[in-house]
């Protein structure tokens, strides 16, 4: 098994989110990053889009430099994949960040939380694979 992209992936998440925090004070949760952005103006616009513009434009930079093309896949239609964005985004909402803000930044401050907001996600996330492929099936 490969071991180098993850971990040079992990690395750079780390690093992104402790610059973040070191550099702005701010955390690297992606969701409300995404929706400040989208929806509210002012001066922070600035320093979201760029963060957005890097999240976006890195890997079609190193796939370019570097040839490495991952293959995406996936089973479900556009419609249920559009159900599950949507999904997450209002989950994100009600649970005051997501697996960026909470995994990532929060367990590393050490949050309460976090902690059991990451569990949670963790747990569900486990139960719907199971469900999905274990109970369903085919059927989907």
């Amino acid at each position: 098994m490969n071991f180098i992209e993850p971990l040079i992936g992990g690395l750079m998440i780390g690093l992104t989110a402790g610059g973040l925090l070191l550099l702005l004070g701010r955390i690297a949760g992606i969701s409300g990053i995404l929706g400040r952005f989208l929806f509210e103006g002012g001066p922070e616009r600035a320093w979201r889009g760029a963060f957005l513009a890097g999240l976006i434009g890195t890997p079609i930079l190193v796939s370019v430099l570097f040839g490495f093309r991952p293959e995406i896949t996936h089973q479900a239609t556009y419609p249920v994949l559009a159900l599950a964005g949507l999904l997450v985004g209002y989950g994100t909402q009600i649970g005051n960040g997501c697996t960026s803000g909470h995994g990532v930044c929060g367990l590393s401050n050490g949050s309460r939380r976090s902690l059991a907001a990451t569990a949670t996600f963790m747990v569900t996330a486990a139960l719907v694979v199971f469900v999905v492929r274990h109970v369903l099936g085919a059927a989907l």
